[in-house]
This record gives C-alpha cells, structure tokens and sequence, in this order.
C-alpha cells in the first residue's frame, strides 16, 4: 500500500464503522430475534463490535515485527488456527451480552473510540494479531464491512454499502 492510498483506507474504515452504528442502532428492541445461523440479532451486533475492537486491542500491544504481509495470508492463517466455528459464535454471544441494555450507545462509543485510534494511527503502526503482527494498513481493510451487510439482511434492511468502504474492501 502506498502512503497515498492511508488516508483513502482511515476514510473508508470511518465510513463503514458510521454505517454498522447506524444498522446496529435498527435492532433496537429486535435483539433476541434470530440473525444467521444460531446467532441472535445482539449476538451478530456482538461480534461485529468485535471488530472493531480487535483493531483497539491489536493497536495496544508490542510487536516486533511483520509476520503476516497481506490480508489473504491473515485470513489463511486465522482460518487454520483460530477460525473454530463454534469459538467464534461463542466470542459474538459473549461480546452481545458486553453490550448491555443500551445496545445502540454501547456501539456508538466502541466506534467513536475505535475511529478516534485510527485516525490518529499511522499505516506503518503494527498490531499484534493471533497470527501474527501485521501493518496496521494491511490489516484495517478487513474491517472494513465488520459484518453489517448481514446485520442489515437480518433486520430486513435494504441497504447500500458506503462507496470508500466498497471500493476499498474491493481493491
């Protein structure tokens, strides 16, 4: 990635963390309502807080080095040592109940908070994934739709991706 395209990822990553709050803030009073699979509506809203908070916690610790060059290589390598379907799920219904009652605001500071980190990041910052470091660039774009798509197809929503989000995801 060059240093041109960082700003067009920071923008695209705020674009679609203000999208999830805005689906997110729609289940209100739906929260117990089946999403995808076994999942719940506050469940699948649960773990796509979960990504955002995994560029929070990530950003916050040591790395010494690059290990994981490209999201391909991440989802590789995560799929083979920590994508257990049933751990997953688990982490989404853990992270719902986190939430609490006031699910909307709960999001909404998670991801004012999360933004906030990025915006003042740099590419070049590391973060220390479960498989690897990574720069904070190469891993950010995987954040990027953070689940909302299936969040608003569970909520009945039409809904219309942001355009930096969708044209960075694709890139």
């Amino acid at each position: 990635m060059s240093s041109a395209s960082w700003p067009k990822t920071r923008e695209a990553f705020d674009q679609a963390a203000a999208w999830f709050v805005s689906t997110a803030a729609k289940g209100r009073g739906r929260w117990e309502e089946t999403a995808l699979d076994e999942w719940t509506v506050r469940d699948l809203v649960g773990h796509t807080s979960r990504a955002l908070l995994t560029v929070e916690t990530y950003l916050g610790k040591p790395v010494a080095a690059v290990e994981v060059t490209s999201p391909v290589d991440y989802f590789r390598l995560s799929l083979a040592s920590v994508g257990d379907p049933a751990a997953v799920a688990q982490r989404g219904r853990d992270a719902g109940t986190v939430l609490g009652d006031e699910v909307p605001q709960a999001i909404g500071a998670i991801a004012d908070r999360v933004r906030a980190r990025v915006r003042a990041a740099s590419e070049d910052d590391l973060v220390a994934t479960p498989v690897g470091g990574m720069r904070l660039a190469d891993y950010l774009p995987m954040r990027i739709f953070v689940h909302t798509c299936d969040l608003a197809t569970a909520l009945g929503e039409q809904f219309e991706v942001p355009q930096a989000a969708g044209v960075e995801s694709l890139s």
